[in-house]
């Protein structure tokens, strides 16, 4: 199985957080996971998730907030300005990244090689090294701004994947939407999930004389 890190900033969309998580441990993969603060205030806004910031104390309740049992991973939570963790650095082999979700002011630091902390210095590493890089923003509108540091890290090789779910499935429940846009995420790294239907065509139509059935 693999390695990967999570990072979690400041911007709407804990629930999708929540749900890659889950499928990572779940499918046997090892999470290296780091939160900034302003994802912590996230947290607790979105999902009633409240951290200390101490990362011993907060990860059984990281884990708890997954909603995962039996899981064959393995979780390890970092303080966002641990630069001195092996996610800093190059020689730590990992297979991707995902930022979920990326804040505007994420991106832009991303972008630009500019890291106050852990979660930009591991984005970098994926840069430079030629790793998988997932960054899930969740912004409207966008500004001019925006765009062009989602090109510049594009360009760079990172992936960018709005959180914008679709409806072609006719959704009945928030979290089929959830679903929908995690397992883009856990495609784009690589991971196999269930939680996203693939999309096989539209439903075949009975007709008859007299029109469609």
């Amino acid at each position: 199985m693999g390695i990967y890190v999570l990072g979690i900033a400041g911007a709407s969309g804990a629930p999708y957080a929540r749900r890659v998580l889950e499928q990572m441990l779940l499918t046997g993969h090892d999470v290296k996971a780091v939160i900034t603060d302003a994802g912590r205030k996230v947290l607790e806004v979105e999902e009633d998730l409240v951290l200390t910031g101490n990362t011993e104390a907060d990860t059984p309740a990281v884990l708890a907030w997954a909603q995962v049992n039996n899981y064959s991973g393995t979780f390890e939570l970092y303080h966002h300005k641990d630069v001195a963790s092996p996610i800093a650095s190059g020689s730590f082999l990992i297979d991707g990244m995902a930022v979920v979700p990326c804040s505007g002011g994420t991106l832009g630091r991303i972008a630009h090689g500019i890291s106050n902390g852990l979660l930009e210095r591991a984005a970098d590493v994926c840069i430079k090294e030629r790793r998988r890089l997932v960054l899930v923003p969740r912004e409207m509108p966008v500004s001019l701004i925006h765009l062009r540091n989602m090109t510049a890290v594009t360009e760079a090789g990172a992936i960018v994947l709005p959180a914008s779910p679709g409806f072609y499935h006719k959704p009945t429940e928030i979290s089929e939407l959830i679903d929908m846009v995690a397992g883009r995420i856990l495609a784009s790294l690589g991971i196999e999930s269930t939680v996203m239907k693939p999309w096989l065509g539209p439903e075949p139509s009975t007709y008859s004389e007299e029109g469609i059935q």
